[in-house]
Parts: structure tokens; C-alpha cells; sequence
């Protein structure tokens, strides 16, 4: 994959200041993409913003709660007006307010972790969806989870939005195809990020979990940002509605 086969492209990708995020954010520009970033702080906003740009690459920030409707729809109107269009959408957000034993949860936490972890995944999709139809298609990446195979010890409500992703890809692929628009999903399996510290800092977990790794490690964001803009790219053109497990080598199946 050459470092300008993105070229002229435009990604947006959400909850993208730090993390998975930010690594598909390098990966997406470092390949020529003009790359939107956004999370719901203006200060990390605007970190993620300076460090991109001293990497070269062609950057717009914005706050964005992907929640709520009125910012999904400044989202992408920013982005058409600051970019003319839209080719990628890596749909990255996700929240997980819960940690426990599973019959212990709410209902609230079950709306807050379906509404943005599945249901802003798909409105977001929705709303781009007839902009890259404009532009001859397009690819839609869906960030999900090894839990979503194999649910984890402490974050049941969690993992079952990430299963609905697996789900999300398959339903919408055929449909989209229609349009020359790709939906794929990468599962990673546990990446060092401050979003799973929970899970890194506990010892325990982490000994019963790299029991079931071939690769005795956790995972670098860089190495699930490479495989997002591999499913992005013209080398993935025969690929769509797929999951590509990052996971070190944990068996994964449904």
C-alpha cells in the first residue's frame, strides 16, 4: 500500500483524539487522506489536530458528541464544507460507563452504550452515505471488538453492542455494494489505550487473558490503524461486509 493511494480522499473518523482513533486518523493521512478528527473536548481536539499536522498531514478538528444528532449533522456538515466531500467513514466512538457483573446493570446503561456504541454508528453512516454515493462510493469501517466474539469478564453490555456491530457490517454490505460503498469492521483484541486501562491495570484479567494470545503482548493502536486504512484502500476492493480480527491470535467465531 503506497503512501499516496488515499490521495484526494476524505476520512472522517470519530472519537479520534487519542487511541484506535487517533491511529486510524496517522495511518489515513500518512496515505494522503485529508483526515476530520473530532471527540468531545475542544483541548483534544485541538492536540490531535497539532500533532497530526506535524506529521504532515492534512487535518480538520471539531467537538462532536456523535449522541447527539445536531453534532453528527455539524460533523458532516464541516466536513463538506471544509473538504467538499466524503469518501471514509471510520466509525470509532464507543463508550462502556459500566463495569461489573452484567444482571447488576441498568437500563440506562444499556440506552447509553446501544445509543452511541450501535444506533450513532448507524446514523452516521446513514448521513454519509448519499455523499459518497456523489463522489462514485466510498468505505464505511466499523471499529467493534474481540468482545464482541467472545464477551469479557466484567463488561457483558458492552460486549453485546460490539457483537451488534459484527451484525451491523453483515446487514448493511449488500445493500450499500449497490452504491460502490464497502462497510468492513476491525475487531481488536486488547490495544493500550487509556480506553481499556480498566482491563490492562488488573493483572488477573490480564494473566487469564494472554493465556489465549499467540502473540504474548497487547496490541499498539498503530497496529489496528494500519489494517483500517488497509480496508480503505483500492488493495481491499474484492472486501466488504468482513471483520478482521487484531487480536494477537485469539480464536475468534460466533
Amino acid at each position: 500500500m503506497s503512501q499516496s493511494s488515499l490521495a484526494g480522499k476524505v476520512a472522517i473518523v470519530t472519537a479520534s483524539t487519542d487511541g484506535i482513533g487517533l491511529a486510524a486518523a496517522q495511518a489515513l493521512g500518512k496515505r494522503g487522506a485529508h483526515v476530520v478528527v473530532s471527540s468531545r473536548r475542544q483541548a483534544n481536539v485541538d492536540k490531535a489536530v497539532a500533532l497530526l499536522q506535524s506529521q504532515s498531514i492534512t487535518v480538520t478538528g471539531t467537538t462532536c458528541n456523535v449522541g447527539k444528532e445536531e453534532d453528527r449533522e455539524k460533523l458532516v456538515q464541516l466536513t463538506l464544507d471544509q473538504c467538499g466531500g466524503i469518501d471514509i467513514l471510520v466509525s470509532n466512538a464507543a463508550v462502556n460507563p459500566f463495569f461489573g457483573n452484567i444482571m447488576d446493570s441498568t437500563e440506562d446503561v444499556w440506552d447509553k452504550i446501544l445509543s452511541v456504541n450501535v444506533t450513532s454508528a448507524f446514523l452516521m453512516t446513514k448521513l454519509v452515505v448519499p455523499h459518497m454515493t456523489k463522489r462514485g462510493g466510498g468505505n464505511v469501517v466499523f471499529v467493534s471488538s474481540v468482545a464482541g466474539y467472545q464477551p469479557m469478564q466484567a463488561l457483558g453490555p458492552y460486549s453485546v453492542s460490539k457483537t451488534a456491530l459484527l451484525g451491523l457490517t453483515r446487514a448493511l454490505a449488500p445493500e450499500l455494494a449497490q452504491s460502490n460503498i464497502r462497510v468492513n469492521c476491525v475487531a481488536p483484541g486488547v490495544i493500550k489505550t487509556k480506553f481499556s486501562s480498566a482491563l490492562t491495570g488488573n493483572e488477573d484479567i490480564m494473566d487469564e487473558f494472554k493465556k489465549q494470545l499467540s502473540i504474548k503482548r497487547v496490541g499498539e493502536p498503530e497496529e489496528i490503524g494500519g489494517v483500517i486504512a488497509f480496508l480503505c484502500s483500492e488493495d481491499a476492493s474484492y472486501i466488504t461486509g468482513e471483520t478482521i480480527t487484531v487480536t494477537g491470535g485469539i480464536g475468534c467465531r460466533l
